[in-house]
């Protein structure tokens, strides 16, 4: 398959599927969270042939390019996954997938799009990536924070560019008792009161993210867990979270981490 039909053949996918992604329980028996892999090509293969199995759904949790050295290689890998098993592989959206919205530095991948038609087209159809993976058990991934919306079911409305779109991709949390704490540098900056408040609004117990190398892995009574599964920030380990779907989750410490 050549690069416009795998990128045309995603799009309509993405479509279809929605912003809001909810996991059945009758069909998986557990799900396994990936975080940033940033042109990560090795952590991204040793992830699908690790963890993509019968029973077992794959999430990442957004930012497949920039930052590492094979970009467009291990995202037409996670795309032309995506298409061989549209229903046990999901690809949220991250900032890095943002660009037709939002554009940001560094973007070595993006900027190495030279030809403009080509661009676009990855553009287009990055940005309809999904937003949130929500398990019957209370768990919730997305790539940034929490969008101040009244229902979950409320991301899928939300336009790329908005607001809450920003908060969903852009968000930081801050380990401080505050709601929002303002903008800094293009990102969303939330503390302990916006997560307590959505959170409960949504119905959900466990929040799992990436995006932000500088959190704590834990934060919020361990209810926010902060995972990467990329060298592309360093000599960090690349971890994985697994959440058993026949299991009640109260904190993110019932989770299984694992490090490829």
């Amino acid at each position: 398959m050549d690069e416009r039909a795998l990128l045309e053949n995603c799009r309509r996918l993405f479509e279809e599927q929605g912003r809001l992604v909810r996991l059945d329980p009758k069909r998986f028996e557990r799900v396994v969270f990936v975080g940033d892999t940033h042109g990560d090509l090795e952590a991204s293969e040793r992830v699908l042939e690790r963890f993509l199995r019968p029973k077992t759904a794959v999430v990442f949790l957004g930012d497949y390019v920039d930052r590492g050295p094979h970009s467009r290689e291990n995202l037409q890998l996670l795309l032309r996954t995506k298409l061989e098993h549209p229903d046990r592989l999901y690809l949220l959206q991250g900032n890095h997938e943002g660009f037709h919205a939002m554009a940001f530095y560094p973007a070595d991948f993006w900027e190495g799009l030279r030809d403009p038609e080509e661009k676009a087209l990855y553009a287009g159809t990055l940005i309809q990536m999904p937003y949130a993976a929500a398990l019957p058990n209370g768990v919730l991934g997305v790539h940034g924070a929490l969008p101040d919306v009244e229902h979950l079911e409320d991301v899928e409305s939300l336009e790329p560019g908005s607001e809450g779109w920003r908060a969903l991709v852009w968000g930081d949390f801050q380990d401080v008792e505050g709601g929002f704490l303002g903008e800094w540098g293009g990102r969303l900056r939330f503390g302990r009161a916006h997560f307590d408040r959505q959170m409960e609004r949504f119905g959900m117990r466990v929040l799992i993210r990436s995006h932000q190398p500088d959190a704590p892995m834990y934060l919020y009574d361990d209810r926010c867990l902060t995972i990467f599964t990329s060298h592309a920030y360093g000599p960090r380990e690349r971890t994985v979270a697994t959440v058993p779907l026949d299991r009640e989750i109260q904190t993110a410490r019932d989770l299984e981490l694992q490090n490829l």
